[in-house]
């Protein structure tokens, strides 16, 4: 089966991390460093070498956007304005279960999979949904916890420190580079693309093993029934929503398919990172990062098995 092929030794690399951490041939605590690599210098140089080959007009995929970003904020939506009304929760915390049911893994499995399945094509709309977390929704998420007046955040909310956050982004430099190199129409010497595609090419090797070696069993155990509810939202319900989107925008083939791929992927860390920051509802967070990281290995698979088949590329 063609997809199988495509998607099989995607997640083989996943499980691969996470054999290895079990069996502690390889330390857990390198995951972060992996990663750490991974987003500030492989990731970026992905970016800058895909985009920078691209008409500048293609990051301007509005209908992309909408199909893709109006699924994220439905869903964070249902889920916060759930918990408020039937969950007794307060603003942080509905607000960071909302979070960790919609804020997606677009830079760490969507891309390095989309890469992977459907080549260096994939990449833009990649990375339209990356900075969309980027600039729209890890802002909106800090914005959140620092207007809890019961949270951690309270009165000390900081718009330079938030803005700060989102400009030296890694994600969201390396777009804009692209985006001017491409704007100028001068193109990429030959030696500073074979540069950026050297470590470019580690990206989907060290983000997909990463992931699966940071990946704890034991942590699920803490806040599974709650987890279990969220990662439904993430893996199933949110696709749907931006199936459908994409659908009634009318969306290319291409574009489709990464639009609902970057919907079925994990919940990002940056959710637990944050989680982290502001001491609210990290065990459910990290419970449901473990949970949809491992429950996606299948239904990625069957989404992308799907969107193949029902929706062909040319």
């Amino acid at each position: 089966m063609q997809v199988a092929d495509l998607i099989l030794p995607v997640f083989a690399v996943i499980v691969t991390g996470w054999l290895a951490g079990a069996l502690r041939y390889v330390a857990r605590d390198l995951s972060d460093a992996l990663i750490h690599f991974a987003y500030n210098v492989a990731m970026p140089a992905l970016l800058i070498v895909t985009i920078a080959h691209e008409p500048a007009r293609s990051l301007l995929a509005w209908r992309f956007l909408l199909a893709f970003g109006g699924g994220s904020l439905i869903c964070f939506a249902i889920v916060f304005a759930s918990l408020r009304a039937f969950g007794g929760h307060g603003l942080a915390g509905a607000a960071m279960q909302g979070w960790a049911a919609s804020m997606t893994n677009t830079g760490f499995v969507a891309l390095p999979v989309l890469q992977a399945t459907y080549g260096a094509r994939a990449v833009s709309p990649a990375a339209i949904a990356t900075v969309f977390v980027a600039v729209v929704m890890f802002p909106a998420a800090v914005l959140m916890q620092e207007l809890d007046p019961h949270g951690q955040g309270g009165s000390a909310f900081a718009p330079g420190k938030l803005a700060r956050h989102v400009i030296l982004n890694p994600m969201v430099l390396s777009t804009l580079a692209g985006v001017a190199w491409a704007a100028a129409g001068v193109p990429m010497p030959g030696p500073v693309t074979a540069y950026l595609q050297i470590l470019a090419d580690a990206l989907t090797a060290c983000a997909l093993f990463a992931i699966g070696l940071g990946v704890s069993i034991e942590g699920l155990s803490a806040s599974i029934g709650r987890s279990a509810a969220l990662a439904a939202v993430k893996l199933g319900l949110m696709p749907l929503i931006v199936l459908g989107l994409a659908i009634a925008l009318k969306l290319e083939p291409l574009y489709l398919i990464a639009a609902v791929v970057c919907a079925a992927v994990p919940t990002a860390k940056t959710v637990y990172i944050l989680s982290g920051e502001y001491r609210c509802e990290e065990t459910t967070v990290a419970a449901t990062i473990s949970l949809t990281t491992l429950c996606s290995i299948g239904t990625l698979m069957a989404w992308i098995y799907v969107l193949t088949r029902f929706f062909p590329l040319a």
